[in-house]
């Protein structure tokens, strides 16, 4: 195992086995919850406070935090499991569960092991839910030159800094905790990782209602002016500099990545489920031929072309799940090498990644799109079945990054043997 760095943590070992099945546990009857309401709370489209309430009373907001007897933590493939059948039964609540887990490590990126302990130690003693960027600055913007302005400013004030500037977030504006934000001093134009309280009189927020999916993410912007920032509330540094950049602060936006990953295949996993349910208790509407087999005029979705479609989309979910896998294991093993990872572990991790985020994105737009139309014909007599929504979770979580970016990667790394570049950009 590497050694403890000066400047980094190191990454945590997994629990013991005993303790690790409980999480398969928790996880199953929390997500049967969520599952018995969430299309009427889908429709509501109200900011998630009970839902968190339930993620806090079922420990998972602090699971993602060094295990041990304390803590009681686990590791990323335990994570991403949670983040699957979570986002199965709401792909919302598993997105917030997301961005939360990959932020709860941020200070094990950017900061020194006592910046991490602190912060993941609040995390698990307070219940805390973050929210936030993640250590990217400009998740969907050039980084800043000297001709750019940082959209978030901290000028130095006494030991530590005021906040300034407004920035757009895709998850927990009113929900969160504590927010985790990349911010540009205006000193010496170094970029800072802060730890924000956005109970503070001087932050606004502007949630954003009318999402077309994923509406219960609370997404939406947050204006903050002259907002305290006192010095044991950083983080860490960040750095655009690819030349100063380390290769496992760079695995900080892949994380993340792959856990979105896991909640557009939770989503796919989630529609085949509430589908098969549907279909297995709908009334046959089709006339059997008479060569057809008599096991088929039994069943209630003996439809052959039913079957055949069901079929495929089975198929594109398995394999999205077997090029998921792959990825999660190596991102697993790369968070433990920490400060020992090397340009080329971590250009693998990045291919990995791509690969996993374009067939999965894919897939979840394939399976949500053709489960729409096997169930538009369906029995509602119970009333508006909600499929919809998993069509709109689907297509607005995919939207928020073009799979030409990753295949573009995939392709140049196979055909030139070019490393994905070392970045904190999403």
């Amino acid at each position: 195992m590497p050694k403890r760095s000066a400047t980094h943590p190191a990454a945590p070992q997994a629990i013991p086995p005993a303790e690790e099945e409980i999480w398969p546990r928790v996880t199953r009857e929390l997500a049967d919850d969520l599952a018995v309401d969430a299309l009427i709370r889908d429709r509501a489209g109200k900011p998630p406070f009970d839902e968190l309430s339930r993620l806090r009373e079922a420990g998972l907001t602090a699971l993602l935090t060094p295990p041990g007897p304390l803590r009681g933590g686990s590791d990323w493939r335990t994570a991403c499991a949670v983040i699957r059948e979570i986002a199965a039964a709401d792909s919302s609540i598993g997105e917030l569960l997301a961005r939360h887990y990959a932020l709860t490590w941020s200070a094990r990126f950017f900061g020194t092991s006592h910046q991490a302990d602190a912060l993941e130690g609040r995390v698990t003693d307070e219940q805390w839910l973050l929210a936030g960027d993640a250590g990217n600055p400009a998740a969907e913007a050039d980084p800043p030159t000297q001709d750019t302005t940082p959209d978030l400013i901290l000028t130095p004030h006494g030991s530590g800094y005021l906040l300034h500037g407004r920035r757009s977030f895709a998850a927990g504006v009113t929900v969160a905790d504590r927010l985790v934000l990349s911010a540009a001093c205006a000193e010496t134009g170094d970029w800072l990782l802060v730890l924000v309280d956005p109970a503070h009189p001087g932050i606004t927020t502007d949630p954003a209602h009318d999402r077309l999916g994923q509406r219960l993410t609370d997404a939406g912007s947050i204006t903050f002016d002259a907002v305290p920032v006192p010095a044991e509330q950083i983080l860490g540094t960040t750095s655009h500099d690819e030349q100063h950049i380390t290769p496992y602060a760079t695995l900080a936006p892949l994380a993340l990545r792959l856990a979105l990953v896991h909640v557009a295949l939770g989503i796919a996993e989630g529609a085949l489920a509430e589908a098969r349910d549907l279909s297995r208790a709908a009334p046959r509407t089709w006339q059997a031929a008479d060569a057809l087999p008599a096991p088929y005029a039994e069943q209630p979705g003996g439809d052959p072309y039913l079957l055949l479609a069901y079929g495929e989309l089975v198929a594109a979910a398995h394999t999205a799940a077997a090029v998921v896998e792959p990825a999660t294991e190596a991102l697993a093993r790369g968070l433990l090498m920490g400060q020992d990872l090397g340009v080329n572990e971590r250009a693998d991790i990045a291919v990995l990644v791509a690969a996993a985020e374009a067939v999965t994105g894919q897939s979840a737009l394939q399976i949500t799109t053709r489960i729409l139309e096997l169930t538009a014909t369906a029995d509602a007599t119970a009333g508006d079945p909600g499929f919809d929504r998993f069509w709109r979770n689907a297509r607005v979580l995919t939207a928020q990054r073009s799979p030409a970016h990753s295949l573009r990667a995939i392709g140049d790394h196979y055909l030139n043997g070019t490393h994905p570049p070392l970045t904190l950009r999403i």
